[in-house]
């Protein structure tokens, strides 16, 4: 992890970002003492966000299908 002053992060403030996703984490330091730490936030995804497949048939034929199940269902 690399270490800056507070001076060196506010003038390169940018590119101190962009290692900090690089690198996972960035200390900036203050004169007094104090430490802060910079890194990037995972964004939360739903365990329901999945991408889709594409099955190549259209809606109006997967709606045949469903509704070809059920009649033979309740026939």
């Amino acid at each position: 992890m690399r270490e800056y002053s507070f001076t060196e992060a506010r003038q390169h403030f940018a590119s101190i970002l962009e290692e900090a996703k690089k690198e996972g984490v960035v200390c900036v330091k203050k004169r007094d003492g104090e430490a802060f730490y910079i890194k990037p936030v995972t964004p939360k995804q739903s365990p329901l966000d999945v991408e889709g497949v594409d099955l190549g048939i259209s809606s109006s034929e997967i709606v045949d299908v469903i509704r070809e199940g059920r009649e033979r269902k309740y026939s």
